[in-house]
């Protein structure tokens, strides 16, 4: 049997390598696509009981009323949930979860941080990597961006809200921040802004 020429060889191992760099890049694509779904289908299901608990709860709330307010937002987001007279039970079990990265591309290796938000009262900030985000609270641009420009604005209209800490390792960086007794969806864009605000920033001054 004729044994393959040796360029017959490169150019078939050549061809194969083409074939695999467009299936890991197909592979990579769907991926982002699928987490990508995930997070709407989160903040769906979160809209999806808001909705369930206005109708069984406020049968005369007009359907074009809320539809109207659906549409006023970018993104799908009920505005001012808590206007509505609804108990703090009907929201139990709900969650929204945002990513932040450092790229438009948004690939799990480029993730800065991750924010759920709990119950419509409770919200969790994990910074990844904390060491190398080196997030302090103490710095300059941390107290003017996301204390001054965040939690303080939304303590003046909450007093009772709270915030606590869990740092890395025995260190002074952050690696979670815990707020508790939010009231709005507007707090948490607010808060999801400033924190976005904090990573983009090149360094954070200790």
């Amino acid at each position: 049997m004729k044994s393959m020429d040796p360029r017959d060889k490169e150019n078939e191992t050549e061809k194969l390598t083409q074939i695999l760099s467009m299936i890991q890049n197909l592979f990579y694509k769907k991926k982002e696509q699928i987490e990508e779904l995930q997070l709407e289908i989160t903040e769906l299901q979160s809209i999806l009981k808001y909705l369930t608990s206005v109708i069984t709860t406020k049968s005369f709330t007009s359907a074009d009323e809320i539809y109207s307010e659906l549409e006023k937002k970018d993104q799908i987001y009920v505005k001012d949930y808590f206007k509505e007279d609804i108990s703090e039970e009907d929201f139990k079990g709900t969650n929204i979860k945002r990513k932040i990265f450092s790229s438009e591309k948004q690939k799990e290796e480029d993730l800065l941080c991750v924010l759920n938000f709990y119950d419509f009262k409770k919200l969790e900030i994990k910074f990844m990597d904390p060491e190398t985000r080196s997030i302090k609270e103490t710095s300059e641009k941390f107290i003017n961006l996301f204390l001054k420009g965040a939690l303080i604005k939304i303590k003046e209209s909450n007093p009772n809200l709270n915030v606590s800490y869990n740092f890395f390792k025995n260190t002074d960086k952050i690696e979670y921040i815990y707020i508790s007794n939010l009231n709005s969806i507007k707090d948490y864009d607010l808060i999801t802004g400033k924190i976005r605000e904090l990573l983009s920033c090149e360094s954070i001054s200790t």
